[in-house]
Protein backbone atom coordinates (compact mmCIF):
# COMPACT_ATOMS: atom_id res chain seq x y z
CA UNK A 1 0.00 0.00 0.00
CA UNK A 2 0.97 3.86 -0.66
CA UNK A 3 -0.16 6.44 1.58
CA UNK A 4 0.60 9.99 1.36
CA UNK A 5 -0.52 12.51 3.62
CA UNK A 6 -0.20 16.20 3.20
CA UNK A 7 -1.49 19.44 4.85
CA UNK A 8 -2.50 21.79 1.95
CA UNK A 9 -3.51 25.21 4.07
CA UNK A 10 -6.39 25.31 2.07
CA UNK A 11 -7.56 22.94 -0.65
CA UNK A 12 -9.17 25.18 -3.10
CA UNK A 13 -6.23 27.25 -3.31
CA UNK A 14 -4.15 24.74 -3.88
CA UNK A 15 -6.16 22.96 -6.35
CA UNK A 16 -6.20 25.96 -8.33
CA UNK A 17 -3.09 26.19 -8.66
CA UNK A 18 -2.73 22.73 -9.91
CA UNK A 19 -1.05 21.18 -7.63
CA UNK A 20 -3.38 18.59 -6.38
CA UNK A 21 -4.83 16.41 -9.09
CA UNK A 22 -1.21 15.12 -9.82
CA UNK A 23 -0.63 13.44 -6.80
CA UNK A 24 -3.17 10.91 -8.01
CA UNK A 25 -0.71 9.92 -10.80
CA UNK A 26 1.12 8.48 -8.01
CA UNK A 27 -1.97 6.14 -7.54
CA UNK A 28 -2.14 6.13 -3.99
CA UNK A 29 -4.04 3.56 -2.22
CA UNK A 30 -4.76 6.22 0.37
CA UNK A 31 -4.35 9.99 0.28
CA UNK A 32 -4.98 12.18 3.46
CA UNK A 33 -4.98 15.85 3.86
CA UNK A 34 -5.23 18.35 6.34
CA UNK A 35 -6.25 21.68 6.86
CA UNK A 36 -8.62 21.68 3.96
CA UNK A 37 -10.66 25.49 5.14
CA UNK A 38 -13.27 24.42 2.60
CA UNK A 39 -16.92 22.92 4.22
CA UNK A 40 -18.61 20.93 2.19
CA UNK A 41 -20.97 23.56 -0.23
CA UNK A 42 -17.29 24.69 -1.45
CA UNK A 43 -15.31 21.67 -1.89
CA UNK A 44 -13.96 21.51 -5.49
CA UNK A 45 -16.84 19.52 -6.99
CA UNK A 46 -14.40 17.25 -9.00
CA UNK A 47 -12.55 16.39 -6.23
CA UNK A 48 -15.16 15.07 -4.70
CA UNK A 49 -15.54 12.98 -7.53
CA UNK A 50 -11.99 10.91 -8.30
CA UNK A 51 -12.49 7.95 -10.36
CA UNK A 52 -11.55 4.64 -8.20
CA UNK A 53 -11.41 6.69 -4.92
CA UNK A 54 -14.04 6.74 -2.27
CA UNK A 55 -13.90 10.64 -0.68
CA UNK A 56 -14.44 11.44 2.94
CA UNK A 57 -14.96 14.89 4.66
CA UNK A 58 -14.56 16.53 7.85
CA UNK A 59 -15.13 20.32 7.82
CA UNK A 60 -14.93 22.78 10.67
CA UNK A 61 -18.17 24.33 11.96
CA UNK A 62 -16.42 28.01 11.43
CA UNK A 63 -15.61 28.96 7.72
CA UNK A 64 -12.24 29.04 5.77
CA UNK A 65 -10.88 27.35 8.88
CA UNK A 66 -9.32 23.99 9.65
CA UNK A 67 -10.65 20.40 7.74
CA UNK A 68 -9.51 17.03 6.91
CA UNK A 69 -10.52 15.10 3.98
CA UNK A 70 -9.30 11.52 2.43
CA UNK A 71 -9.46 9.14 -0.78
CA UNK A 72 -9.28 5.63 -0.21
CA UNK A 73 -9.16 3.12 -3.27
CA UNK A 74 -10.83 0.35 -0.72
CA UNK A 75 -13.69 1.14 1.15
CA UNK A 76 -13.17 1.27 4.77
CA UNK A 77 -15.16 -0.89 6.28
CA UNK A 78 -16.39 2.00 9.30
CA UNK A 79 -15.62 5.78 9.23
CA UNK A 80 -15.68 8.46 12.18
CA UNK A 81 -15.14 11.70 12.66
CA UNK A 82 -13.70 13.25 15.90
CA UNK A 83 -13.39 11.42 19.04
CA UNK A 84 -16.90 12.29 20.39
CA UNK A 85 -15.55 15.21 22.19
CA UNK A 86 -17.16 18.77 20.91
CA UNK A 87 -14.48 20.46 22.11
CA UNK A 88 -12.23 18.65 20.16
CA UNK A 89 -14.68 17.97 17.32
CA UNK A 90 -16.06 20.72 15.85
CA UNK A 91 -12.89 21.92 13.77
CA UNK A 92 -13.08 19.15 11.66
CA UNK A 93 -9.58 17.78 12.66
CA UNK A 94 -10.01 13.99 12.69
CA UNK A 95 -11.14 11.35 10.14
CA UNK A 96 -11.05 7.59 11.43
CA UNK A 97 -11.14 4.85 9.18
CA UNK A 98 -11.43 1.23 9.56
CA UNK A 99 -9.74 -0.63 6.57
CA UNK A 100 -9.05 -5.05 7.17
CA UNK A 101 -6.28 -4.85 8.46
CA UNK A 102 -5.50 -1.30 10.79
CA UNK A 103 -7.01 2.07 11.88
CA UNK A 104 -6.09 4.97 10.24
CA UNK A 105 -6.24 8.60 11.73
CA UNK A 106 -5.95 11.30 9.47
CA UNK A 107 -5.57 14.39 12.10
CA UNK A 108 -4.98 18.06 12.03
CA UNK A 109 -3.13 18.51 15.50
CA UNK A 110 -3.83 21.83 16.73
CA UNK A 111 -1.19 24.70 16.87
CA UNK A 112 -0.52 26.00 20.11
CA UNK A 113 0.70 29.37 18.41
CA UNK A 114 -2.57 31.74 20.16
CA UNK A 115 -1.47 31.78 23.45
CA UNK A 116 -0.92 29.90 26.36
CA UNK A 117 -4.68 28.46 26.42
CA UNK A 118 -3.79 27.02 22.91
CA UNK A 119 -1.24 25.09 24.15
CA UNK A 120 -3.26 23.66 27.18
CA UNK A 121 -6.18 22.85 24.12
CA UNK A 122 -3.54 21.28 21.77
CA UNK A 123 -1.95 18.86 25.07
CA UNK A 124 -5.66 18.16 26.03
CA UNK A 125 -6.34 16.83 22.62
CA UNK A 126 -3.13 14.87 21.82
CA UNK A 127 -4.15 12.88 25.77
CA UNK A 128 -7.54 12.49 24.16
CA UNK A 129 -5.68 10.87 20.80
CA UNK A 130 -3.69 9.11 22.28
CA UNK A 131 -6.91 7.70 24.70
CA UNK A 132 -8.56 6.66 21.68
CA UNK A 133 -5.91 5.47 19.81
CA UNK A 134 -4.81 2.57 22.12
CA UNK A 135 -8.51 2.03 22.81
CA UNK A 136 -8.59 0.75 18.40
CA UNK A 137 -4.80 -1.10 18.88
CA UNK A 138 -6.44 -3.61 21.31
CA UNK A 139 -8.71 -4.61 17.93
CA UNK A 140 -6.07 -3.46 15.11
CA UNK A 141 -2.62 -1.95 14.15
CA UNK A 142 -2.69 1.96 13.96
CA UNK A 143 -1.68 3.88 11.27
CA UNK A 144 -1.80 7.84 12.51
CA UNK A 145 -1.00 10.19 10.02
CA UNK A 146 -1.02 14.33 9.49
CA UNK A 147 0.33 17.41 10.57
CA UNK A 148 1.01 16.77 14.59
CA UNK A 149 2.50 20.62 14.48
CA UNK A 150 5.24 19.44 16.88
CA UNK A 151 8.90 19.03 15.70
CA UNK A 152 10.26 16.12 18.43
CA UNK A 153 14.08 16.26 18.27
CA UNK A 154 16.67 18.78 17.54
CA UNK A 155 17.06 17.25 14.05
CA UNK A 156 13.54 18.29 13.14
CA UNK A 157 13.92 21.58 13.15
CA UNK A 158 16.91 23.75 11.64
CA UNK A 159 17.19 26.30 13.96
CA UNK A 160 16.19 24.56 17.71
CA UNK A 161 18.29 26.57 20.10
CA UNK A 162 16.36 29.91 18.74
CA UNK A 163 13.01 27.99 19.22
CA UNK A 164 13.40 26.51 22.57
CA UNK A 165 10.46 28.46 23.44
CA UNK A 166 8.35 28.83 20.73
CA UNK A 167 5.30 26.43 20.75
CA UNK A 168 6.03 23.59 18.55
CA UNK A 169 9.33 22.47 20.17
CA UNK A 170 7.97 23.32 23.83
CA UNK A 171 9.56 20.64 26.33
CA UNK A 172 5.79 19.88 27.41
CA UNK A 173 5.13 19.05 23.10
CA UNK A 174 7.72 17.14 22.57
CA UNK A 175 7.98 15.34 25.74
CA UNK A 176 4.11 14.05 23.97
CA UNK A 177 5.96 12.51 21.13
CA UNK A 178 8.29 11.02 23.45
CA UNK A 179 5.36 9.35 25.06
CA UNK A 180 4.01 8.08 22.24
CA UNK A 181 7.10 6.29 20.78
CA UNK A 182 7.93 4.89 24.33
CA UNK A 183 4.16 3.40 23.70
CA UNK A 184 5.49 1.54 20.59
CA UNK A 185 4.70 4.05 17.98
CA UNK A 186 6.86 4.41 15.48
CA UNK A 187 8.06 7.69 13.30
CA UNK A 188 8.34 6.03 9.83
CA UNK A 189 10.34 8.83 8.22
CA UNK A 190 13.36 8.42 11.04
CA UNK A 191 13.08 4.65 11.53
CA UNK A 192 14.21 4.96 7.61
CA UNK A 193 16.03 8.22 7.82
CA UNK A 194 18.62 9.52 10.00
CA UNK A 195 19.71 13.02 8.44
CA UNK A 196 18.80 16.23 9.53
CA UNK A 197 18.19 18.88 6.88
CA UNK A 198 14.36 16.90 6.26
CA UNK A 199 11.52 19.28 7.21
CA UNK A 200 8.11 19.20 5.82
CA UNK A 201 6.96 22.95 6.83
CA UNK A 202 8.67 26.10 6.14
CA UNK A 203 7.23 29.92 7.26
CA UNK A 204 5.63 31.43 4.15
CA UNK A 205 6.36 35.35 5.48
CA UNK A 206 10.36 34.73 5.25
CA UNK A 207 10.90 32.87 2.25
CA UNK A 208 12.39 30.11 4.47
CA UNK A 209 11.63 27.40 2.12
CA UNK A 210 14.63 28.93 -0.45
CA UNK A 211 16.83 29.00 2.03
CA UNK A 212 15.50 25.08 3.76
CA UNK A 213 14.78 26.97 7.39
CA UNK A 214 12.06 24.45 8.16
CA UNK A 215 10.54 22.18 10.38
CA UNK A 216 9.33 18.57 10.37
CA UNK A 217 6.12 18.29 11.85
CA UNK A 218 4.18 16.28 9.75
CA UNK A 219 4.47 12.50 10.06
CA UNK A 220 3.33 8.75 9.79
CA UNK A 221 3.39 6.90 13.05
CA UNK A 222 2.68 3.07 12.70
CA UNK A 223 1.99 -0.15 15.44
CA UNK A 224 4.89 -2.41 15.49
CA UNK A 225 3.40 -4.72 13.59
CA UNK A 226 3.18 -2.54 10.54
CA UNK A 227 6.50 -1.15 11.31
CA UNK A 228 8.00 -3.95 10.51
CA UNK A 229 6.62 -3.85 6.80
CA UNK A 230 7.38 -0.53 6.23
CA UNK A 231 9.28 -0.70 2.82
CA UNK A 232 9.98 2.96 2.32
CA UNK A 233 8.83 6.65 3.56
CA UNK A 234 10.00 9.66 2.30
CA UNK A 235 9.29 13.90 2.41
CA UNK A 236 7.93 15.26 -1.60
CA UNK A 237 10.30 18.31 -0.91
CA UNK A 238 9.52 19.34 -4.36
CA UNK A 239 5.59 19.40 -4.34
CA UNK A 240 4.66 23.08 -3.61
CA UNK A 241 1.39 24.89 -3.53
CA UNK A 242 1.17 25.02 0.54
CA UNK A 243 3.52 25.84 3.22
CA UNK A 244 3.70 22.05 4.07
CA UNK A 245 4.94 19.49 1.29
CA UNK A 246 3.60 16.22 1.45
CA UNK A 247 4.93 12.99 3.17
CA UNK A 248 4.39 9.16 2.51
CA UNK A 249 4.67 5.95 3.39
CA UNK A 250 4.58 2.59 1.83
CA UNK A 251 3.62 -0.89 3.34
Amino acid sequence: MHLISWNVNGIRAVHNKGMFLPLFDLKPDILCVQETKAQDDVFPGELKEIPGYNFYLSSAERKGYSGTAMWAKEKPADVTYGFGKKQFDDAGRTIIAEFDGFYLYNIYFPNGGRGPQWVDHKMEFYEAFLKHAERNRKKKEIVICGDVNTAHKEIDLARPKENAKSTGFLPIERAFLDKLVSKGYVDTFREKNKEGGNYTWWDYKTGARARNTGWRIDYFYVTPGLAKKIKSAGIMKDTHGSDHCPVWIKI
